[in-house]
């Protein structure tokens, strides 16, 4: 089921009444996500993602705008009529109910034609806890169950009703790191198996960018950018969403294009193209650095991290907008310094130029 979002916008009322002016928390976001995709809307704390997908299962009405499930305008409906599943960060399981139990509710509670004879509901619980792998845990009540655990009930119960999308909040974030990389895999199969549109909410862009087909990024209220995530990855539109993806985070440096010559500090990196002269910030990957005795860019050496496979070599550099600055290499490249001092060269791929005002992402072509 495709879901489209048209010019959707949801303004508050101020939490300080002596201000009359509105919150704003999501700005005008126009969005089309495919039949059968995982979608994720990643951001900040506070960018509108929550909101947003409050909106899509109708716990919130818009200010403006439209929503659109396939061809039906439900903008209107209530949230028991829009064929949606919604699972919470909390779960939210009746705590006095087995896992069948709070499984088997929402069928419980459907009526007329749709309505369900005891048997085909058992029928369809059982299939929703084998997709979540949880048929062994069934009589027993949440309580008596990990938060991993707990997780799968409410997803199986999301799914139970065979909804036309999938809206998932933070599902992951009460889970401690190795179940969050083991239940996130769960999500995706699940989502695969069934094809049901789902979209997926959370601040965690590691998470984001392993299990969604299509991503969007968000900052207050408004979509910076939309696409497949390695392709934001790789071709971010301006410096926040550069900023935001990626472990360790994009190295920034304030930079000077002069004379078709890229400077970082009084290091002269890179020669370009038909860039104009302009100021500018300077993004680097982590993994963006080659060590290089004669390389460009000189940095002042301050450690070594082996982290197995990879080394990263930590360093400062006048011009760096933070502390230090991270280089990823491989475990077999050496590292050769002199008085403290480490020089790169760098892949230009890895490179990105921002605009020094605007923040915008500036086009450049190396020589």
């Amino acid at each position: 089921m495709k879901v489209r979002l048209e010019h959707l916008t949801k303004r508050f009322p101020n939490s300080n009444r002596k201000i009359k002016t509105e919150v704003t928390a999501v700005d005008d976001v126009t969005l089309e996500i495919p039949d059968g995709q995982l979608a994720v809307l990643l951001g900040p704390s506070g960018c509108g993602k929550s909101t947003a997908l409050n909106l899509i299962c109708g716990l919130e009405k818009p200010t403006e705008g439209r929503i659109y499930f396939g061809d039906d305008d439900v903008t209107d409906l209530a949230p028991e009529n829009r064929g949606v599943g919604l699972v919470f960060q909390n779960y939210a399981l009746y705590p006095h109910m087995t896992a069948l139990q709070n499984i088997l509710f929402p069928l419980q509670n459907l009526k007329g034609e749709a309505k369900l004879s005891r048997e085909q509901m058992t029928e369809k619980a059982m299939e929703a806890a084998k997709l979540v792998q949880i048929e062994e845990l069934l009589d027993r009540k949440p309580g008596q169950m990990s938060g991993g655990q707990q997780q799968r009930v409410a997803i199986a119960r999301a799914l139970v009703k065979m909804p036309r999308v999938l809206l998932l909040d933070e599902p992951l974030s009460n889970l401690d790191a190795r179940l969050r990389l083991q239940t996130r895999e769960e999500l995706r199969r699940i989502q695969r198996e069934t094809g049901i549109t789902t979209v997926f909410v959370t601040h965690d862009q590691e998470e984001a960018m392993s299990i969604s087909d299509m991503m969007v990024v968000m900052r207050k209220g408004a979509v910076h950018q939309t696409g497949k995530p390695q392709e934001i990855y790789d071709e971010p539109v301006d410096l926040f969403v550069a900023k935001f993806l990626g472990t360790p985070p994009i190295n920034v440096f304030e930079g000077k294009v002069r004379g078709g010559v890229l400077t970082v500090g009084a290091d002269a990196v890179m020669e370009l193209e038909d860039t104009p002269d302009r100021d500018v910030w300077v993004g680097i990957r982590p993994e963006g650095f080659i060590p290089d005795v004669g390389g460009p860019l000189r940095c002042g050496l301050v450690g070594v991290e082996v982290m197995g496979r990879d080394t990263t070599v930590v360093a400062t550099h006048p011009a760096c907008a933070a502390d230090n600055l991270r280089a990823i290499i491989s475990a077999d490249t050496g590292i050769g310094s002199s008085a403290g001092e480490v020089r790169f060269a760098l892949k230009r791929e890895k490179l990105f130029l921002f605009d020094k005002e605007t923040e915008e992402r500036v086009p450049f072509r190396a020589r």
